[in-house]
């Protein structure tokens, strides 16, 4: 299967984590997100320790928390020893009363308000990494103000292109984010940062993109990078402790989709990094680095019940669900792809090609297209969507005022609800 957490039951039934999906949509409704906790802290796990023999101690991992937000996940990452990325006030107040130490937290966002960075310093968040001057300027002002100085990290793009969908790329020059090492904006905006009194600079970050498989895109990164900090050193006696590498690994929403080793793939990283600050006669910098749907991704799974079957002969197939694009917004952002499957009939032959679509007042309404079903689906069987750990909630909708579903959580045979159903009065309750 797709992931070592989806199976098959005797009956033919479709099982996550162990656990029978048409079971679960009964039991809980439909749409329904479900998420596999016992494989989220495995992907944890995996990361810290790759982190812990390749790069050595003062390395980290960070959870990238806007793959997934919610109180339970800011638990279990503070559980499992991560740090984490938040990029909004939002995001600071769910780890916040979700009990995480806001101190090992690093605050990104290409465009934070005043009051962001007001809220952000109220709850004592350790690290901010800056986009751009202004930024740096709101940051000294505040930090002045409260008479500290405020820890910093500048983003920077390196220039590299990771061959990913166009909408996440994020380390070209053109980009919208940070400054551009190539155009000379990169040490610029460190000299600034470096004569602001209020403000701490402790490293450098960059991200090159998401839905990484490419085998050198990180290792890249890292030596540019790496050069800017050597340069910075020659030039101004500034040596970075901190070198965020930022997050983007790949996984698996479909058959054809490469497996990623993490273990492998972050050795590489870490061979890379010694050998360019050997020859580039630095020191190591703490390496850090952001994975997020590479933590998540895997163990999510969402639960549609099929409200009809359109035949078009000599045309196309639509089948319709009680979801769509309000909870999955992926394919009609980027054509995102997904493997989705009729969870009661896992054992009948896949002999219909149909749009998987949802029940917005949308054509472009659509969850997947040429989806091999079984021909016998229809009304009132459950459809699954596989790998919507990441940015399923996190990018959910009232469109056509439709309720959020419910995010429940599979742990150890076991079942609970994280994140509450919305209710129709949830809807309207902030109309006045």
């Amino acid at each position: 299967m797709l992931c070592d957490n989806i199976s098959v039951s005797r009956a033919g039934h479709l099982l996550f984590a162990g656990q029978d999906t048409l079971a679960l949509a009964r039991q809980y409704g439909t749409p329904l997100y479900l998420m596999d906790e016992d494989k989220i802290r495995e992907n944890c796990r995996v990361y810290q320790k790759a982190f812990q023999k390749h790069f050595g101690a003062g390395s980290r991992p960070l959870y990238a928390s806007k793959a997934a937000s919610f109180k339970r996940i800011y638990q279990i990452m503070a559980e499992e020893g991560m740090g984490i990325d938040v990029v909004s006030s939002g995001e600071i107040c769910t780890a916040s009363q979700a009990g995480y130490d806001l101190a090992g937290a690093y605050f990104h966002s290409s465009n934070k308000t005043d009051a962001d960075i007001v809220y952000a310093m109220d709850h004592g968040v350790g690290y901010f990494v800056a986009d751009n001057m202004e930024e740096i300027s709101a940051v000294e002002a505040e930090a002045a103000r409260r008479g500290i100085r405020q820890k910093v990290l500048l983003r920077l793009t390196p220039g590299i292109d990771p061959h990913t969908y166009a909408a996440n790329s994020t380390g070209k020059v053109d980009s919208k984010f940070g400054s551009a090492i190539e155009t000379g904006q990169a040490e610029e905006i460190t000299v600034f940062t470096l004569q602001q009194p209020h403000v701490e600079l402790v490293g450098f970050h960059c991200h090159v993109g998401s839905q990484v498989f490419a085998e050198d895109v990180f290792e890249r990164a890292a030596r540019i990078m790496l050069e800017f900090c050597a340069a910075m050193q020659r030039k101004y006696g500034y040596l970075a402790r901190q070198l965020d590498l930022g997050g983007g690994y790949g996984v698996r929403y479909v058959e054809t989709d490469p497996y990623l080793d993490v273990d492998t793939k972050v050795a590489q990283v870490a061979a890379e990094v010694r050998r360019a600050c050997e020859e580039l006669e630095i020191p190591m910098p703490e390496i850090h680095m952001e994975p997020g749907r590479s933590i998540v991704a895997n163990a999510g799974m969402t639960l549609y019940t099929c409200g009809s079957v359109k035949r078009i002969p000599g045309y196309k197939n639509y089948v319709s669900v009680d979801g769509g694009m309000t909870d999955n917004v992926r394919f009609a952002l980027y054509g995102a792809q997904y493997t989705c499957l009729s969870a009661g009939r896992m054992n009948e032959e896949r002999d219909m090609i149909a749009s998987l679509v949802g029940r917005c007042c949308e054509s472009g309404d659509i969850v997947q297209e040429n989806v091999a079903f079984p021909s016998t689906v229809g009304r009132g069987d459950i459809i699954a969507v596989c790998t919507t750990g990441a940015y399923n909630y996190s990018m959910s909708s009232n469109y056509n005022r439709l309720p959020r579903p419910a995010v429940v959580m599979l742990r150890r045979g076991e079942s609970y609800v994280a994140v509450r159903r919305e209710s129709l009065e949830d809807l309207c309750r902030n109309d006045l």
